[in-house]
C-alpha cells in the first residue's frame, strides 16, 4: 500500500488527544515508519475501507493506528489512533 498523504482532520485529532491521549503528529508518524497494516473492516461506501497500522512514533511509542485509504489519491484519513494492547505488542513484536 502506497500512502502519499496522510490527513487528519481537525475534529479526530481534538478526539485522539482528549479521549486516547494520542498527538495527531505521533499518529502521522507512525505511518510515516513502514508499519504493518492490515485490513480491518469493509466501509459504508465503496472505496472506503478501514485499515489498521501498526508501528512506533519516532521516540518509540507503540500505537494502533486506523485510516481509511484512498487509493486513487494514495491518501490516508486517520479516523482513530489508540496505544497498542498488550496482544497487540506481542504481536508485533514477532513479525
Amino acid at each position: 500500500m502506497k500512502i502519499d498523504f496522510i490527513v487528519c482532520p481537525d475534529s479526530i485529532e481534538e478526539k485522539l488527544e482528549t479521549k486516547h491521549k494520542v498527538t495527531g503528529r505521533e499518529a502521522r508518524q507512525v505511518l510515516l515508519q513502514n508499519p504493518r497494516i492490515r485490513f480491518a473492516e469493509k466501509g459504508y461506501t465503496k472505496g472506503n475501507d478501514v485499515y489498521g497500522a501498526f508501528g512506533q512514533t519516532f521516540v518509540g511509542r507503540y500505537l494502533a493506528v486506523f485510516f481509511v485509504y484512498k487509493p486513487e489519491m494514495a491518501t490516508a484519513i486517520i479516523i482513530s489512533a489508540r496505544d497498542m494492547s498488550e496482544k497487540e505488542r506481542k504481536s508485533y513484536a514477532k513479525k
